[in-house]
This record gives C-alpha cells, sequence and structure tokens, in this order.
C-alpha cells in the first residue's frame, strides 16, 4: 500500500469520498436551482420578458468564456495555504451564496423594467462568475486526490450519486418549499413528482456504474443510457399529445423515469473522463495542468448550458408563451416564499462546501517549478493537441445543451400546459422532448470517437511514474 500511495495510486477512506462528493451535493443545491427554476422566476414572477431573459442567459455565458480560461490559469499557477484547489470551496462559496439568494429577491418590484433588467444582469453575472471560481478548481480536486483509475471511478459515482441528491432536493423539494412557505392550498405534488424523477434514479444506478462498465465497457455503457434517454424522450412527447398531461400522470412519470435514468448515467459518468484528458496531457505535454483542463471543460459546459438557457426563452417568446395568471399557476407566485426557499437552500449548501473542504486533501499536483511556466496559452495549446480532451469537450457541450434545455422547460411542462396556446404548448413539448432528443444522437456519434481505454489510461499513469522517479 505505501508503494502505490508512494506513486500516487491513493485509495481513500468512505469518509473523503463522501466529503469530497459533498462539494459537487452543495453545487447543486445552489446551481441546480438556478437552473431548473430561475427562468420561471424571471418569467412569471420577476416580470421579464422571455426573449430579453433568454439574451441575458447568453451574454452571461459569453462573459463566462472569458472569465474561465483566467480562472483556470490562476489555479494552476497558485498554491493557497488551505490547498492548491480545496481552498476555492471556502473563499468563493461565501460570496456564492450570497448572490444566489439576491438572484431570487423581487426587492425591484415597481422599478422601471432598466432598472430590474440591470439588477438581474448583475446577480446572475455575479454569480455565475464565483461558481466558476468554485467549479473548475473542484472538478481538478478530483484528479488530485489519486491516479488510481478505480478510485477514480468510485469518487466519480459517489460524487454523481451525491450531486443527484442535490438535484432531487432542489427537484422535487422546491416547488413543495415554495408551497409551504406561500402557506399555499393546494400542494404542486404532480410536479414535484414530475421534477424528482429527473433524479431519482441516481440512487438505483450510479452506485452500479462500475459493475456496468466493467460488464458492457466505458462506450458500449454510454451508447445503452443514451438511447435508453432518447427512448424516454420519445415515450414522454407522444403521452403528452394524447390529452392533458395530468390526464396521464402514470405514463407521464414511466416515460419521465425512463428518460432520466439514461440522462443520468450516460452525463454522470462523463466526469470520470476528466481524469483521463489531464493524464494523458501530462503524458504528452510533462504538465499536470488540472486547472486548466477543467477551466477547458468548464468552457465548453458553459457554452452547453448558454445554448441551453436561450433556447428555451427564445422558443417561448416565438410561440408567444405567457405567464399563467396566480389561480392558473401550479407554482405559487409568492416573491417572498422564492427568496426564503433560495436562502435555506443556499446556506445548506455553503455547509457543505466547508464539509467538503475538510475532507479533501491534493496529492496529485504540479511542484512549485512547474506553475511558473502555465500561462493562458496552454489552455489553447492542450486544446489542440488533445483529441480525447477535444471529444470531451464536444460532449460536454452536447449533454449540457440538453440538460439545460429540459430542465428549464420541465417546470412550464408542469405548470397547467393546456393554459396555453397550441403552439406554445408544442414549443414546450419540444424543448422538453424533441431537441434533447436530437442532442443526445448528437452526443452518441461524438461520444464514439473517444479513444482513452481503462488499460490505455492505466499504462500512461505507469509510464507517468516512471518518468517522475
Amino acid at each position: 500500500m505505501a508503494t502505490n500511495e508512494a506513486k500516487g495510486f491513493y485509495k481513500l477512506s468512505w469518509l473523503q469520498r463522501i466529503g469530497f462528493g459533498a462539494g459537487d451535493l452543495a453545487q447543486n443545491l445552489i446551481y441546480q436551482t438556478i437552473c431548473m427554476y430561475l427562468l420561471f422566476f424571471y418569467t412569471d414572477i420577476y416580470g421579464l420578458d422571455p426573449g430579453v431573459a433568454a439574451t441575458m442567459f447568453l451574454v452571461v455565458r459569453l462573459v463566462d468564456v472569458l472569465w474561465d480560461p483566467l480562472v483556470g490559469t490562476y489555479v494552476d499557477k497558485h498554491n493557497p495555504r488551505w490547498g492548491k484547489y480545496r481552498s476555492y470551496l471556502v473563499l468563493a462559496g461565501i460570496p456564492l451564496t450570497v448572490l444566489a439568494i439576491l438572484c431570487f429577491w423581487n426587492g425591484m418590484e415597481g422599478q422601471t423594467p432598466t432598472l430590474k433588467l440591470i439588477y438581474a444582469y448583475v446577480t446572475y453575472v455575479g454569480l455565475s462568475m464565483l461558481y466558476t471560481l468554485i467549479n473548475v478548481p473542484y472538478g481538478a480536486l478530483n484528479s488530485s486526490l489519486s491516479r488510481d483509475t478505480d478510485e477514480i471511478t468510485i469518487l466519480t459515482s459517489v460524487r454523481m450519486f451525491m450531486a443527484n441528491v442535490g438535484g432531487l432536493a432542489v427537484s422535487a423539494g422546491i416547488p413543495i418549499l415554495i408551497a409551504i412557505l406561500a402557506a399555499a392550498e393546494d400542494m404542486p405534488t404532480e410536479m414535484a413528482l414530475f421534477m424528482g424523477l429527473g433524479s431519482l434514479p441516481s440512487f438505483i444506478f450510479m452506485p452500479l456504474v462500475p459493475a456496468i462498465k466493467k460488464k458492457v465497457g466505458k462506450k458500449n455503457m454510454f451508447y445503452i443510457f443514451l438511447t435508453v434517454a432518447i427512448i424516454g424522450m420519445l415515450m414522454l412527447y407522444v403521452i403528452s399529445r394524447m390529452g392533458p398531461v395530468k390526464d396521464n400522470i402514470v405514463l407521464v412519470y414511466i416515460a419521465q423515469f425512463i428518460k432520466s435514468t439514461g440522462v443520468i448515467v450516460s452525463t454522470g459518468y462523463m466526469w470520470a473522463l476528466i481524469p483521463e484528458v489531464i493524464s494523458f496531457a501530462e503524458y504528452t505535454s510533462g504538465k499536470r495542468i488540472a486547472g486548466i483542463v477543467n477551466a477547458l471543460t468548464g468552457i465548453f459546459y458553459k457554452a452547453g448550458m448558454a445554448l441551453g438557457g436561450v433556447v428555451p426563452g427564445a422558443i417561448l417568446a416565438w410561440t408567444g408563451y405567457q405567464a399563467a395568471a396566480q389561480e392558473a399557476s401550479t407554482l405559487p407566485k409568492d416573491s417572498s416564499a422564492w427568496f426564503y426557499a433560495m436562502l435555506i437552500y443556499a446556506v445548506v449548501g455553503l455547509a457543505l462546501l466547508i464539509f467538503c473542504f475538510t475532507q479533501t486533501k491534493e496529492r496529485v499536483v504540479m511542484d512549485e517549478n512547474e506553475t511558473k511556466n502555465v500561462k493562458i496559452s496552454d489552455l489553447w495549446n492542450e486544446f489542440f493537441h488533445n483529441r480525447p480532451l477535444r471529444v470531451v469537450a464536444l460532449f460536454f457541450i452536447t449533454a449540457f445543451a440538453m440538460m439545460s434545455v429540459g430542465n428549464a422547460a420541465g417546470a412550464y411542462f408542469m405548470n397547467d400546459l393546456e393554459q396555453q396556446t397550441p403552439l406554445a404548448q408544442e414549443g414546450i413539448r419540444w424543448l422538453v422532448c424533441i431537441i434533447p432528443a436530437m442532442l443526445l444522437l448528437l452526443a452518441m456519434f461524438i461520444i464514439s470517437k473517444y479513444e482513452l481505454t481503462d488499460e490505455v489510461i492505466d499504462d500512461i499513469n505507469k509510464k507517468i511514474e516512471e518518468r517522475n522517479k
């Protein structure tokens, strides 16, 4: 064991694995609330036009394209005393918590549309920049804990399991919590169940990922579960056209569960590919630039989220979506309830970030001499010379575009869909079912080009250790 650990092949305790996963649980409590419900909050409570909101989501992601490389380079070049990567869990976690809460504050009610829009831009841009300042080093933290591919697979499974705990708490919990805080007479139970089924399959299938991958192989696992997701989406589309959604709610739940099973496994495991491309980069360039690689993947998954953020708002605007009247809305529109719900989730998220900080320790990182040579140009050099990284980057774009479109549209799908015009109804169906299915077909083609098998990665890691002796 000592010899393996000296080579960087560390085995972690379950408390350390859970502690690491707590970081993703924390980020999901905060950021999944933003991804799933902020567009709905902006259009139906805050009062922004869907087209204006779509433009803002695009602008925020363009800012990220400039910001993420700076963060990745900064993280790789510096070694804060609390840890090269884990320091940011606390240093950026506190202001992130504050801005997440402020995003759901409706204190600008009664002000001019221009002032309301400026406030929305400032809070959302600030939140996104701080999220990057946590997410990039957190992603690098994964590959810094061990070189062992089996340990990385376990870490990724734990991380994704806990991320989906956060996803379930947000998707199903937010509608119920808002209804409680708003003292609503009717609980949005059907919406909560539908949204919650987007995360529920993780508790069944994510613990099985190591065994499934061992049985069918990495690529086949992607193919199988991407296909399952597409089947579920097409089922959901057909069922939603059979009549009012709530009249066929059991069938809707079944289709949503099938869809989510495929999405969760195929998109959850993609995070395990990041340490692989980091090792490949170290083998080919001699630099273990984990921050830069995670910044690159951050750019591309945010590019996907930009597409996912723009498309729903644009389609809602084009199809003439109108915010439902208070009495016709399944989700309560009490702005104070939305604010306090975000307050609760953000504070719990901060506590979990601190727990993650206490349970993690970087072991596989660049030494001080190597960090001096890191520069922003390394980011683009790595992208152009690292083919597996390019494949993963493109997969991230399509996967996160799919998730962003589907997640943002889910609240509209279950919020009395039939109250909208036929054109607006069809637009929402396309957002939930057809567009995500098309993106997954593209993702299946992209992942077919990935060439780093487990055997190749193990061989690369051994050669790196021999070279570093």
